[in-house]
């Protein structure tokens, strides 16, 4: 076995696509830590600024998703597009890498694509429940894909598929009183008091904050208390409103970095259905309320809520009616401490944990297959 291998790490786009990545790599540098490692992300995209914060290299690439109302830059993604795939093919010429791995995201289709027509192995790493049709077109070539969820063989061949759920942040387990006191001294919270954390992503979701804005300003008092993650584009919005409307309960801000602690603290989850998310609340053992999103492709976030609510580990409430029912329904649940403890059972036995090792595991097996 050689034991120095060259990876390129491509994807990107939102938390839910760059800290499994991040997991993979570092996967792959514990196993066999002479191994070099690129990732290629998309430029403007919050790749370019997470991935080096975590000690590893990026390229970006130019291309951009279609938006779905009539814009210019519609017209200009073609040429996008056809630049990416030539400054992908050139990354594979000049890293020369052993194998590339695909997470999702803008600059993971040039990059397995031309990783194909170059005869690069590459894997993907198939977050969702339903796969989109960038990756059912790239799993024709694929050597291995890893799946988080049952029944993916309506989208790829069933020989290559195997399920390993997602790789998840570092410090995300399973809560223990001593982590849920912990927790609650980091943020200054009451310690008899049942928690709710509303987390809408790195970048946020308008719906969710519009309900615990909504909350706060019928509420000055409340027998609940909030963590809020409200996101980097709503920052100027909330400081704004919480200038006005300040509530001892409320614990706000842009991005939560300790995502262990506020697992930890919470009884009840209320979040968007991204596939990273989902991964670490079955890790985390948590209560949930999805709110799926209703601007994403193919509407995969609803996919993978139902994956959860099937089998009662979860409950959703669609985007469309939150305004009216989210924040009732969250505090009846949080102040249910039976249905709490079922809902975390069931969610913790969806769990699938070392999900980053695995599927470094396998991508060292492809390159080994063509040594």
């Amino acid at each position: 076995m050689r034991g120095h291998f060259r990876v390129i790490i491509s994807g990107g786009g939102t938390g839910g696509h760059i800290f499994p990545a991040i997991s993979i790599a570092d996967a792959i540098k514990s196993l066999y830590p002479d191994s070099e490692i690129l990732f290629v992300g998309a430029l403007g995209k919050m790749e370019m600024e997470r991935v080096p914060a975590a000690g590893y290299k990026i390229i970006g690439l130019p291309v951009a998703g279609l938006k779905r109302k009539l814009d210019a830059d519609n017209f200009k993604l073609p040429f996008k597009i056809l630049k990416s795939l030539k400054m992908a093919g050139k990354i594979i010429d000049e890293f020369k890498p052993d194998a590339v791995v695909g997470v999702g995201g803008y600059a993971s289709g040039p990059m397995l694509w031309m990783a194909g027509q170059k005869g690069v192995p590459y894997l993907i790493q198939e977050q969702n429940s339903f796969a989109g049709l960038t990756n059912r077109i790239l799993g024709r070539r694929a050597k291995k894909i890893c799946v988080a969820y049952e029944g993916m063989e309506r989208f790829f061949s069933g020989t290559k598929i195997l399920i390993t759920g997602n790789p998840v942040r570092e410090g995300i387990v399973e809560t223990t009183p001593e982590m849920k006191q912990a927790a609650n001294e980091f943020f200054g919270l009451d310690s008899l008091k049942r928690t709710i954390l509303v987390v809408g992503g790195s970048l946020g979701a308008r719906t969710l904050n519009n309900c615990v804005k909504n909350w706060i300003t019928n509420n000055k008092e409340s027998k609940i208390q909030i963590i809020w993650q409200y996101g980097k584009f709503y920052k100027g919005e909330i400081d704004a409103f919480m200038e006005k409307n300040r509530r001892d309960y409320v614990k706000e801000s842009e991005f939560i970095k300790r995502m262990d602690h506020a697992f930890a603290a919470a009884d009840v989850v209320i979040t968007r259905a991204g596939a990273g998310t989902i991964s670490e609340l079955c890790i985390a053992k948590k209560a949930c309320i999805f709110v799926p999103s209703p601007n994403v492709t193919e509407d995969h976030q609803t996919h993978n809520a139902m994956a959860l609510v099937d089998k009662k580990a979860a409950l959703l409430v669609e985007d469309a009616d939150a305004g009216k029912r989210l924040m009732d329904i969250a505090v009846t649940l949080a102040e249910d401490p039976k249905r709490v403890a079922e809902m975390e059972n069931n969610i913790s036995s969806l769990a699938y944990r070392n999900s980053a090792e695995i599927i470094a595991k396998e991508v060292i097996k492809l390159i080994e297959k063509q040594l």
